[in-house]
């Protein structure tokens, strides 16, 4: 048995990268799937992939008739919604706070905010009928420090959905509705090359560049990969996490705990030098 067995999911962002690999194991762990993105055939290609238990519908997920949509299918064609992982995102503009354009900034935020809003509005109603539910919203360790994302804007994004998860948990909470976030650290996707201007394809395919990068960014020696995200949701997905509602979840390898062990005494070697002590 999985530990997802009998649930129906709906996950955003699934065409790539954290989405693409949580779709399979909650496939993988029982589950019955709608991946959802906007890149029909590489969703076309998961959904072959996993068979009659994975479902795909290309989305906007900044479009509120398309969020509806796409809950709705997921109702009609597998009779329920247990879970919804709000997964979708992208960068944001890069640069100082002078140069921000309205117009990148308000699409930046109707992909990593709006789209958390509409996931909800329209997944609570089938669950308060059910009574039960598990909502996911993709966070970042940029929503709870400054300097933790190449774009002021996507950490100011993040941060909106880590607190907005708190709020709409303090309300469908009563109704047997959890609703929780993950903050992920350094995660060896595609996100990074794209912020940096590569197109999609090309992007998705320095994921391994990007684990060698990152490997030292945290006291856990190696890169966070969409597996370490993935099985989180699986866990608030499941009946496991239970009495868990209102929590931000930071998957970081420990990169927000504090200064590196390493750094650190290396910092005060330095110290004792200048100050004349024991070269």
């Amino acid at each position: 048995m999985g530990r997802l067995d009998g649930k129906v999911a709906v996950i955003t962002g699934a065409t790539s990268g954290i989405g693409w690999r949580t779709t399979e194991i909650f496939v993988a762990e029982g589950a019955k799937v709608v991946a959802a993105g906007r890149r029909a055939a590489e969703g076309e290609v998961l959904a072959k992939k996993l068979g009659a238990d994975c479902l795909f519908k290309q989305t906007d997920v900044t479009d509120e008739a398309q969020m509806q949509a796409l809950i709705s299918y997921a109702v009609e064609r597998f009779g329920r919604i247990d879970c919804l992982f709000n997964n979708a995102g992208g960068p944001a503009q890069t640069g100082g706070i002078e140069g921000l354009d309205v117009a990148q900034f308000d699409a930046a935020m109707a992909t990593l905010l709006r789209s958390v809003m509409l996931g909800m509005k329209h997944a609570a109603p089938h669950m308060r009928r059910q009574g039960a539910g598990s909502i996911i919203n993709n966070g970042s360790i940029a929503g709870h420090l400054a300097g933790y994302s190449s774009s002021l804007v996507y950490g100011a994004a993040k941060a909106a959905v880590i607190h907005f998860t708190k709020c709409v948990a303090m309300e469908l909470g009563e109704a047997g509705i959890r609703v929780n976030s993950i903050s992920p650290g350094a995660i060896a996707t595609g996100i990074l090359a794209k912020a940096m201007g590569l197109e999609h394809g090309a992007a998705d395919s320095k994921a391994d560049v990007l684990e060698g990068l990152f490997k030292s960014a945290q006291p856990i020696p190696r890169a966070g990969i969409p597996d370490d995200i993935a099985h989180a949701a699986a866990f608030l997905a499941s009946d496991e996490s239970s009495f868990i509602n209102g929590a931000d979840l930071v998957i970081d390898g420990g990169v927000i705990g504090g200064r590196n062990w390493s750094q650190q005494q290396q910092g005060y070697v330095g110290l004792r030098k200048l100050l004349g002590e024991g070269a």
